[in-house]
């Protein structure tokens, strides 16, 4: 009697729970063309189409449990986009300051990318939530290879990286922080892989 009482709260993720959990996906599922190809003497257009992921319906014990999942996924969806944008700033803001010649040049552009950043980003990551916040903390690691610390470290040097660490821990974050997709954050990356490919 009990299995049955435990089997029936049990709640089973798919493509359509998944998107009435989260909403509408915020990519689209990408097909690019990539030229005419010849095929069987004929010349034909070619298609390629994005990664698309299948996994094993996930089951939730219960309700709570499920509604615990898809919060997450839903902070993906507001931060993941926030997140591949600082790799794209990233990797412009190395990219020019590798075409400087001196470092009086990349100090002075690096100073003015910081503010420019500040003023950028700031107003937007005032509105997420704590747990968004560390979300991102994770995500930025995920999609620069780098803990936000590192990064800071290495582009603007230990003190900075130390103070920034040191004002995100009085609120109980860690610029540290790493992104495991194979254990702690296995659940977490199974949700980017289908937000990324427009399926969630």
């Amino acid at each position: 009697m009990m299995s049955q009482i435990c089997k029936a709260q049990e709640v089973k993720a798919d493509a359509e729970m998944d998107r009435m959990m989260t909403g509408e996906p915020v990519f689209s599922h990408g097909m690019y063309y990539t030229g005419m190809v010849e095929y069987e003497g004929e010349m034909i257009p070619s298609f390629m189409f994005a990664d698309y992921y299948v996994f094993q319906k996930l089951v939730f014990k219960n309700q709570a449990q499920a509604k615990k999942y898809y919060k997450v996924a839903n902070n993906i969806k507001k931060v993941y986009p926030i997140a591949c944008e600082i790799r794209r700033t990233v990797d412009r803001t190395i990219a020019h300051m590798d075409s400087l010649p001196t470092k009086k040049e990349k100090d002075a552009y690096l100073k003015q990318a910081e503010k420019d950043l500040k003023a950028e980003y700031y107003p937007r990551l005032k509105k997420l939530t704590f747990a968004q916040g560390k979300l991102l903390i994770k995500l930025i690691d995920r999609q620069c290879d780098m803990t936000g610390y590192e990064l800071i470290k290495k582009y603007m040097g230990g003190f900075k990286a130390g103070f920034y660490n040191a004002f995100a821990s009085l609120f109980g974050a860690s610029l540290k922080k790493e992104y495991d997709p194979d254990v702690d954050d296995r659940l977490t990356e199974r949700a980017i892989l289908l937000i990324e490919s427009g399926q969630m």
